[in-house]
Formats: structure tokens, C-alpha cells, sequence
């Protein structure tokens, strides 16, 4: 009897899902510490217990794992805009929540900030190529439109707001103050991750936005 020679494919010692959740978490750390440029899928093989060939089986090859690492990030501030239940809280409070969300979400997550600094770089080539990302960030507009109409409604918020000027007005400085963190401490001698520093921020952008709404 003939033993077979052909050659076997590797075996898998982990469940589909916790491979793939290895992967992306070790191509968020490559692509935020080099850019899309820099990174290398050998280099992201070697962080994970996977290899280069498990990764282009996932992913198909670097170009799309660096779109499912942004469609991933751009996927978490949504989703922790979406826990937040607003249509539940009066529209002041609502607001509040939101800007606090929003703070708090890029301060956690500074490769985030680092990647959607580099794909700015690049003029959007990924963001553009993505229905993904350009679907689920429209629902941060759809939101943010719903809650501006309750605050008028309730004489909380002044008419004729702009939905994504807002949502520019309350990403930039949640932005600015993690993507600038490095130059900022340099020039001013400012930790702004520091405890206190962050805590007054926080509420001072809250302050801006339900002031800049009031009727």
C-alpha cells in the first residue's frame, strides 16, 4: 500500500475568528507606528503566531488589511457614539454625551489619530476606495442632524446648525490635542494626557458647543 506524499496543508491550531482578530491587532500597531508605507506584512506576520501566508488567505493582501484596520477604527467611534441611547436623554445632556464620547474615544485610541493623519497624507486613497467607511461615518451625521432638530424643538439649541460643521467643531480639538501631543509638549512644556490637563479639556470643549448652541 502507497503512502501518500503530496504535501499537506499547515494545521490550523487557532479558530478562524481569533486569527483574524491577531492580525488586525498586529497590523494597527505596524500601520500606526510606520504608515501604510512603512508597514510590512512580514513584520506583522512576526507580531502575531500566524504567518504572511494566513495573512494574505484573511486579507487578500496589505492594501485591503489596511482598509479593514481603518474601516475597523472608523467603525469603533461609531459604535461608542451608538451605545450612547441619545434619542433616551434631553438634548442638552445628549449633546454633552456625544462631545464626551468623542473626547474620550481619542484619547483611548491614539493610533486612530495616527492613521487618519497619515491617510490625510495620502489624500484619502483608502477612505475613498471604502463604501464601508463612508457608509457607517454617515450615520454620525444622521445623528447628529436627529439631535439638533430635538434641541430646537425644545428651544435647548439655536436653529440653522450645521450637522457636519458640529461634527468638525467637536473632532478637531479632540483630534488636535492627540495628533499634536508630541510638538505641544515640546514647545509649551504640556502633557495633554495628563489627568487634570485632560479632565479640563474635556469639559472645556462641552462648554464651547452647548454655548456655541445656545439659543
Amino acid at each position: 500500500m502507497e503512502t501518500s506524499t503530496a504535501p499537506q496543508p499547515p494545521r490550523r491550531t487557532r479558530a478562524p475568528e481569533a486569527t483574524r482578530r491577531a492580525i488586525l491587532d498586529a497590523a494597527r500597531a505596524e500601520f500606526a507606528a510606520k504608515g501604510y508605507a512603512g508597514g510590512r506584512v512580514d513584520d506583522i506576520a512576526a507580531r502575531t503566531a500566524t504567518s504572511k501566508r494566513m495573512i494574505y488567505y484573511y486579507f487578500g493582501g496589505k492594501e485591503q488589511l489596511y482598509a479593514a484596520v481603518l474601516e475597523e477604527l472608523y467603525g469603533g467611534m461609531r459604535d461608542a457614539e451608538a451605545a450612547l441611547a441619545l434619542d433616551s436623554l434631553p438634548p442638552a445632556e445628549a449633546m454633552r454625551r456625544l462631545v464626551e464620547v468623542t473626547f474620550d474615544h481619542h484619547a483611548a485610541h491614539p493610533e486612530f489619530v495616527r492613521l487618519i493623519s497619515v491617510e490625510n497624507i495620502h489624500e484619502a486613497s483608502n477612505v475613498k476606495q471604502s463604501p464601508e467607511i463612508r457608509t457607517r461615518n454617515a450615520t454620525v451625521i444622521g445623528r447628529m442632524t436627529a439631535l439638533l432638530k430635538r434641541g430646537e424643538a425644545s428651544g435647548d439649541f439655536r436653529p440653522g446648525v450645521d450637522p457636519v460643521d458640529l461634527h468638525m467643531l467637536v473632532s478637531s480639538f479632540c483630534f488636535y490635542r492627540i495628533s499634536n501631543r508630541h510638538t505641544l509638549g515640546a514647545i509649551f512644556g504640556r502633557d495633554t494626557m495628563e489627568p487634570a490637563t485632560a479632565a479640563r479639556q474635556r469639559e472645556m470643549m462641552v462648554t464651547a458647543v452647548l454655548r456655541y448652541l445656545a439659543p
